[in-house]
């Protein structure tokens, strides 16, 4: 799973990743997470407003700190099934 948050670094920004980063430890979701502050970039994903998250290629949200739930979310529909269990 590869997530992205999108901003040029404000405080806003900033918590975002560390909602992302939180909620993937909470929930134990191997994710790649990187922060993209390059206004080109950002712009290539027709976000017009930061801070962003795009989850897989698909963005989620834009302009606010995402909520813990939504992330959470997010995280749960792209994550890869657990290997082991009965029958896995």
């Amino acid at each position: 799973m590869e997530i992205k948050v999108l901003g040029p670094g404000c405080p806003k920004c900033k918590q975002t990743e560390s909602v992302v980063r939180e909620v993937l430890a909470e929930t134990g979701v191997n994710a790649n997470v990187e922060k993209v502050t390059d206004i080109r970039t950002i712009a290539e994903f027709g976000v017009f407003g930061t801070p962003a998250v795009v989850v897989d290629g698909e963005v989620k949200s834009v302009g606010k700190i995402p909520s813990k739930e939504d992330v959470k979310k997010w995280v749960s529909k792209g994550a890869a099934p657990a290997k082991g269990g009965c029958c896995g």
